[in-house]
């Protein structure tokens, strides 16, 4: 259950918890925090609330996006705390009263806000403990504590936590010291517990915003141009004003809204005024068929990420070998269209929306709609999928746009379809040059890679980053786009991944980034590691196969970190590597694997499959996974994750890619941008490594992995190397070796 304000606030004869971090701020892609100054380095507050009822609430500072972050963290607050874990509700993000943590983004959520769940509940069980302690005249080491309820060495008790509550709260300094539950006593940490959020879903209850409905609640739908950069001329609202239900026809620019009583109506109504409008779109769009010359030969900002440590000409005994990697734009492909809720009344705008980080949202509305921060409150409530920027951060802003031209009810805003391939951010196009140098021994010596994309990131932020809504830039007075951004290393955006996790002498890694885009684009799951770890997992079997080895012993021999190691030598074990098919007979295996930002989980894939000679269709067979994630809270979401990933990977590698043309985006529906089907996912087997270290983020390890692996059994069932994302028929047919 999801608690509300209200609940959440009704602390009365409760503890509150209160601890304060810096240094987690607004920053969204691990951005330099130390170059952050102290105002951007907002202090976050992990609050647990311990009622006289008997519930303990957690108030979240990460929103939920279906991928069981709450869940996990409310694992961790009952296991420091001592109570069952059936006590614990969640309070989703508010900006009224949540703690500041940003964006759920990254892998990071549980890394980021697991260690201040820990901390702020081991501080609530210190301080109920000493006080009965104090109670029972006994030592607090010869208490314990079984939810909520205190046991003496005897075994007996007399104390429980409600007996022990006052109205009031508690901050926790932060650099106090805690006794935190040791790893060996954990009881509730790595169980597979039931997730919170699956129940409401299963049966049926308003589990997704797009379910939400408030008293004397209003429909809108926004009408927008066929491309971007397109220019509206004379506009006459007229005829649509006198359609059924219609309340209001806004034009603010090239922004166009329709707000009607009912949702049909407001649906029939864009569609007439779709009819009547009249745009000149640029029509200068390199075309998706032309996309790959054009990254190349467009303006680019080019950055070094890894230079060599020494002179890399080829050696007399070294084999030169190259390829060429290529990945399309794609799509987030949200099941449901983004969507959001606003009301404005008495100048204060409050705003329900999917996106990924509340606070963030809620600056970039208020400067661009020109209101104080103050007076906006974004309330998170989940959608059907996310998987990185899409389209929700400005479905709230055109919500609030129109909201704020029909205060006193509430504005329910729902993008099309169509609206969502033609105008959510997509995942960049890129193109990967590498090539290596290998002595007699088969041993990889030098290795140079360069890759060629737009940003993997434009997400409004900060004020400085709103420019980045479709709303602010097609108001009448628009917000000035903000230049193309690079993410840093470690992390990294584009480059992602870029640098190979192997042992190599001298490494060359060079990022191009596209400045000038011809589409808009952000950060879409993984970023720009699916394209990297798709394009070097592949480039080590052709290394593999030119040093006449086993490709999975060869990367092993290239390997120095011994949790990677032992991954491979688990993915061996449990595919049955050893029985891999001769190849060349229409049965392939491959193996696909990275450490998601060379930092965070290890993911190992061998992919088995079956490829029709005659008419170049994949047929997925078999995944086998291993994953090391580190201190695993939950079991079953980290396996729910990984298989997730391998699927929507599976999707992106054999079928997705955003199609257009000189004029605008072409791919406007799923039968233009097709996804795989049910019938087609394959069978999946996820082992997980766990260890006593700290926790990793999975929910994006997978992706590149899966490509390279299926592109890696591909070429081994047929001899055709497809170097072009996605594999369909056509390109594994026209493919050589």
């Amino acid at each position: 259950m999801i608690a509300n304000r209200r609940q959440f606030l009704k602390s009365a004869g409760g503890l509150v918890v209160y601890f304060t971090l810096p240094g987690c701020g607004d920053n969204d892609d691990a951005t330099a925090y130390k170059e952050k100054t102290a105002q951007m380095h907002a202090a976050f507050g992990n609050r647990i609330v311990v009622d006289t009822s008997g519930a303990v609430t957690l108030n979240l500072g990460k929103v939920e996006l279906g991928q069981g972050i709450g869940t996990a963290l409310a694992q961790i607050a009952a296991e420091e705390l001592g109570v069952k874990f059936g006590r614990i509700e969640l309070a989703g993000v508010d900006t009224d009263f949540s703690p500041n943590e940003s964006y759920t983004f990254s892998s990071i959520s549980v890394q980021q806000s697991g260690p201040p769940v820990r901390r702020a509940a081991a501080a609530g069980r210190q301080i109920l403990m000493q006080r009965a302690a104090e109670k029972l005249g006994a030592p607090i080491m010869d208490l314990s504590v079984e939810d909520g309820n205190i046991f003496n060495r005897g075994g007996t008790t007399g104390l429980d936590y409600w007996q022990l509550l006052s109205a009031e709260h508690v901050e926790i300094a932060e650099n106090e010291e805690h006794v935190f539950v040791p790893v060996t006593e954990y009881d509730i940490v790595g169980q597979s517990v039931q997730r919170l959020d699956i129940p409401g879903k299963v049966f049926g209850e308003a589990s997704y915003l797009q379910d939400l409905r408030l008293p004397n609640m209003v429909h809108a739908r926004v009408v927008r141009p066929p491309a971007d950069r397109a220019q509206l001329g004379e506009f006459d609202a007229k005829v649509v004003e006198k359609l059924p239900g219609v309340l209001k026809v806004v034009r603010d620019g090239n922004f166009v809204g329709v707000i009607a009583r009912r949702e049909g109506q407001a649906s029939q109504a864009a569609a007439a005024l779709r009819a009547t409008l009249n745009w000149s779109p640029p029509n200068d769009l390199p075309g998706s068929e032309n996309v790959y010359q054009w990254l190349k030969s467009a303006p680019t900002k080019t950055e070094a990420i890894v230079t060599p440590q020494s002179d890399t000409n080829q050696a007399a005994d070294e084999t030169e070998i190259s390829a060429t990697y290529q990945r399309p734009y794609q799509a987030h492909g949200s099941i449901s269209p983004s969507a959001a809720i606003a009301l404005y009344e008495q100048g204060s705008l409050t705003v329900w929306s999917h996106a990924q980080g509340m606070y963030p949202l809620r600056t970039a509305i208020a400067h661009t709609l020109g209101l104080d921060p103050g007076n906006v409150r974004c309330i998170h409530h989940e959608a059907a999928g996310c998987f990185g920027h899409n389209g929700a951060d400005d479905a709230a802003c055109d919500a609030a746009a129109l909201a704020m031209r029909f205060p006193g009810k509430p504005v329910r805003l729902q993008w099309e379809r169509a609206d969502e391939f033609a105008w959510e951010p997509l995942g960049s196009a890129m193109h990967v040059e590498t090539s290596a140098g290998m002595d007699a021994e088969g041993r990889i010596r030098r290795w140079d890679l360069d890759i060629w994309s737009c940003p993997h990131t434009s997400r409004p932020r900060d004020k400085e980053k709103a420019g980045n809504l479709i709303y602010a830039q097609h108001k009448e007075v628009p917000l000035e786009i903000p230049p193309a951004q690079s993410i840093p290393q470690p992390a990294g955006g584009a480059d992602r991944n870029g640098i190979p996790l192997y042992a190599v002498d001298n490494v060359s890694v060079n990022k191009h980034l596209v400045t000038d885009m011809p589409l808009r684009v952000s950060a879409l799951r993984g970023l720009g590691a699916y394209g990297n770890v798709f394009a070097i997992e592949s480039f080590m079997d052709e290394l593999a196969l030119s040093a006449g080895e086993d490709p999975m012993a060869f990367r092993i021999k290239h390997l120095k970190d011994p949790r990677a190691i032992a991954v491979l030598e688990r993915l061996a074990d449990e595919s049955d590597w050893a029985r891999r098919p001769a190849a060349g007979d229409g049965t392939g295996w491959g193996i696909g694997f990275a450490r998601f930002k060379n930092l965070s989980s290890y993911v190992g894939i061998v992919y088995e499959l079956v490829v029709d000679n005659e008419t170049g269709s994949i047929d997925l067979q078999r995944a086998t996974a291993v994953c090391d994630a580190g201190l695993i809270i939950n079991p079953d979401g980290v396996q729910a994750q990984i298989e997730g990933g391998i699927v929507q990977s599976s999707s992106w590698t054999l079928r997705e890619q955003v199609r257009f043309s000189e004029s605008r985006i072409e791919s406007r529906d799923w039968a233009t941008y097709p996804i795989l089907r049910f019938d087609e996912v394959p069978e999946t087997h996820v082992v997980l490594m766990p260890s006593d270290g700290k926790s990793l983020g999975v929910g994006e390890a997978a992706q590149g992995p899966t490509a390279a692996a299926i592109a890696n059994a591909v070429f081994h069932a047929t001899g055709r190397r497809v170097r072009q994302l996605p594999l369909t028929p056509e390109q594994v047919l026209s493919a050589g070796a």
